[in-house]
């Protein structure tokens, strides 16, 4: 049979051609394809936005609601005022004696007392010092004679002591005791040996063997009886200087001493004050307790040794007490409703008297200042709150009048022109010119 060829199919038999195949690859994968859209299926989708439109109205509306109520917001949160506030001053100038007291422990304003105490420093040394006074240490030779007695008639003589012998050279030696010569016997004179030194120092009375007389019984029946020999030759003789303690070395040495270590001992005791407290210099007490030397005036030394031992005290008392003080004297005499400013207080005072026994300083204290009508801030804030800045100078003016020179106020942002309702949003500066 002739097979039939179609330019167009018929539905039935298309339809039977598209499911033929399906048949036979039923088991193959199916690849999905992607959509395909077609021109009027794009015309109408835009065509739908553009009938829907851009929401610009509503977002202008409701932009300018959220600003209008921040604006609002803002205007209320960030409002702030600043008032600057300047009083009429007064300069103060006082002056007041003051005692500055052991036996206190506070500020006494009544009786115009001040606490202080007593610190006390002792320090010990010695030091070695040079003899500067001078002294002669000459020799007089020395040796022993043999006097003989041979006086007729026949007896025995007696010298005293200091009986001058002259040598046959010319040098007098004296007797060091008194002397008992013996009657001769026979032919042969008495003797005795005799002690003597030269009359004068030097080497020149180193003589050797020497015959002496006795000069004093010249003219005398004894003269020729009584003699004496020496047998060896004198010694010991010399002349020379030597180093000995004078008076103004003790009393130099003591004044040195005592001085460095007092110096010392003063040195300690400020450094026990603390960094608050004041030494007042003209309420220092030094005392030497002991200063004794190891040698004694005119001893033979080419030194000495001087030790010493000294005592330093002071009063000290605190910058705050009297820094307290003179700022409790200050308000005392304020007129009132007059306050003082604690920053511009100053107190200088100088020493009258001082009694380390008692432990008292008289002084005479100067306090300068300066005050102005006392403004309270905090309540005046609450006076001020929703006025502009004319009002609010009027009624600080209207408040204290006189006593304020000037007012001005400083709002925050730019855009306002009130106080806030809020009194602790508005802040209330003391200015002084």
């Amino acid at each position: 049979m002739a097979k039939k060829i179609y330019d167009i199919m018929p539905p039935k038999v298309a339809q039977k051609a598209r499911v033929a195949p399906m048949v036979v690859k039923r088991k193959r994968a199916v690849k999905k394809e992607a959509p395909v859209f077609t021109a009027e299926k794009l015309q109408t989708t835009s065509a739908t936005i553009e009938k829907r439109g851009f929401p610009k109205k509503e977002l202008l509306i409701g932009g300018g609601v959220v600003a209008l109520l921040l604006a609002v917001y803002l205007y209320g949160a960030l409002a702030r005022a600043t008032v600057e506030i300047a009083p009429k001053t007064q300069t103060l100038n006082f002056q007041e004696k003051i005692s500055a007291d052991t036996s206190y422990e506070n500020v006494n304003l009544l009786k115009k007392i001040i606490p202080a105490r007593v610190l006390t420093q002792e320090k010990q040394g010695s030091q070695e010092f040079p003899a500067t006074g001078s002294a002669s240490n000459d020799g007089k030779a020395a040796g022993t004679i043999k006097v003989y007695n041979k006086v007729s008639p026949v007896t025995p003589i007696t010298l005293k002591a200091g009986t001058h012998f002259l040598s046959d050279s010319g040098k007098y030696f004296i007797s060091l005791d008194r002397i008992v010569i013996p009657a001769a016997k026979g032919n042969a004179p008495g003797s005795v040996d005799v002690r003597v030194e030269a009359e004068q120092s030097g080497t020149e009375y180193n003589i050797g063997a020497s015959k002496f007389s006795v000069p004093k019984l010249s003219g005398t029946a004894y003269y020729y009886g009584i003699w004496a020999e020496s047998k060896s030759a004198m010694a010991g003789g010399y002349t020379g200087s030597v180093k000995k303690v004078s008076k103004d070395d003790l009393s130099g040495a003591k004044d040195v001493l005592t001085k460095k270590l007092l110096a010392e001992a003063e040195a300690l005791l400020r450094e026990k004050i603390s960094p608050d407290e004041i030494l007042l210099d003209d309420a220092v007490s030094k005392t030497t307790v002991s200063a004794l030397a190891d040698a004694t005036e005119g001893a033979v030394a080419g030194s000495f040794n001087e030790t010493a031992s000294v005592k330093v005290s002071g009063l000290v008392f605190k910058k705050e007490d009297i820094q307290k003080f003179a700022k409790l004297y200050a308000q005392s005499k304020l007129a009132e409703g007059s306050a003082l400013r604690d920053e511009l207080l100053d107190a200088s005072y100088e020493v009258d008297t001082v009694d380390m026994q008692a432990g008292v300083a008289k002084m005479n204290l100067k306090v300068l200042g300066t005050s102005y009508h006392f403004i309270d801030t905090h309540a005046l804030g609450g006076s001020l709150t929703a006025k502009n800045a004319g009002q609010i100078q009027a009624a600080i003016e209207g408040q204290y009048g006189v006593e304020v020179l000037t007012v001005k106020t400083h709002f925050w942002p730019f855009w306002v022109s009130k106080a806030p309702k809020d009194k602790n949003k508005i802040k209330i500066e003391l200015i002084f010119e």
